[in-house]
């Protein structure tokens, strides 16, 4: 088999050879982009589900969708440590002075530099080293009270009149949605609320961990009323074998249908680990078809990869505490774990587990998929943690 005209991806936000499973999804994403665009009220769109099911993949499809659609777009990924809003200005920015650009009558693009100016002169932070309004004076009264709760809700909509008035609308795409404090999701959620309520044209498309409709939740009670949380999940069998035979078959080659059912039975349907799987059995296989044999000859290889990379970034980031928490889970089995039975677990009280419990869910690593109950939100983590830590001991 030619290793160069492998048809598989495996890596963070690689698009897939072949997008299986999603086509509801991408139908959701297109009705709400045709609406916004349209005038017509539609709630945004934040996408949940585990690491490795496709969901930065999906936002940049979904981005490539609206710019077909005639939006202008900005795609960020949110992370531990940088403010929504250093995150946001510098690509408002640069979205305010391309509508500015754009021809057509009035001046509402550059009343939203202006607004831009006072909202980052509001806030006290440096977004980079460049002007961010040239000479245009900060709007005073606009976007400038220092409260993200009010200031961003006036921020989208200069920006939204701004659009509206060069007849374009504007698509916010956010990943990693669920880094944001309570205080920037909730001005997040009061900054759509607007948009919805005035029919503006912009949208917000994000991704998260599974815990997002419950942060969204918590900040603002309304929540459910503007969002849509479609959960992203692993593949069902058809769509997983889907994702596999496909590629193979357009590449010219083949794969045993037992090949296949060890894929799908090795990775769960996890479209991440389904790349990893395809990629390394392509590499493994002398001649078409793909074997039984071949995959799981190439299964060794595949977990160490997964080991030394997928998961291994993420175990590298715990401290001690954690890794037991986390390897007390593991032994217990497949999730949700109930919480209760992690402290048995662990020979300790329940109520003495609550900061190590908030830290890992701060971290990304777990989430509480109802009240009591614990799971990873790293798919096959329990198997990688026994592996990494084979000797637990309390």
């Amino acid at each position: 088999m030619d290793k160069i005209k492998n048809p598989f991806s495996p890596g963070a936000g690689s698009p897939p050879p072949e997008m299986a499973g999603r086509d509801a999804i991408l139908e959701h994403a297109r009705v709400l982009l045709g609406r916004v665009r349209a005038k017509r009220p539609e709630k945004s769109l934040l996408l949940t589900g585990l690491r490795g099911v496709g969901k930065t993949v999906l936002l940049n499809d979904i981005e490539r969708m609206a710019i077909d659609a005639g939006y202008r777009t900005l795609l960020v990924e949110a992370h531990e440590g940088k403010p929504l809003a250093v995150l946001l200005a510098p690509h408002l920015r640069r979205l305010l002075f391309d509508l500015d650009r754009l021809a057509g009558a009035g001046n509402k693009a550059k009343r939203g530099i202006a607004v831009l100016k006072s909202f980052i002169g509001a806030i006290n932070i440096k977004v980079g080293d460049f002007d961010i309004g040239l000479d245009i004076e900060p709007e005073s009264g606009s976007a400038d009270s220092g409260d993200l709760e009010v200031d961003l809700p006036s921020l989208f909509t200069a920006v939204a009149e701004a659009a509206e008035e060069r007849q374009v609308a504007v698509a916010i795409l956010i990943d990693e949605i669920q880094y944001f404090s309570t205080d920037e999701l909730s001005a997040l959620i009061m900054a759509m609320h607007k948009m919805q309520q005035r029919q503006l044209p912009l949208v917000l498309i994000g991704a998260g961990l599974p815990i997002l409709p419950g942060l969204a939740g918590e900040s603002k009670s309304y929540a459910e009323r503007l969002f849509s949380f479609p959960e992203v999940g692993p593949l069902p069998e058809p769509d997983a074998f889907t994702a596999i035979q496909e590629p193979i078959r357009a590449a010219g080659e083949s794969i045993e249908p037992e090949a296949l059912q060890e894929i799908y039975r090795m990775t769960q349907g996890y479209p991440y680990f389904l790349q990893e799987w395809g990629y390394q059995a392509w590499n493994h296989a002398v001649t078409s078809p793909i074997t039984l044999q071949d995959v799981r000859e190439s299964s060794a290889l595949v977990s160490k990869r997964l080991d030394e990379n997928f998961f291994r970034v993420r175990f590298d980031r715990l401290t001690p505490r954690e890794k037991n928490y986390l390897r007390a889970m593991a032994e217990l089995g497949q999730g949700p774990y109930r919480t209760g039975d992690v402290a048995d677990k662990l020979n300790v009280k329940i109520n003495t587990l609550g900061p190590v419990r908030a830290s890992l869910i701060k971290k990304g690593m777990v989430f509480s998929p109802s009240h009591g109950d614990m799971a990873f939100t790293v798919p096959l983590f329990d198997e990688f943690m026994r592996r990494a830590m084979p000797n637990f001991n309390v």
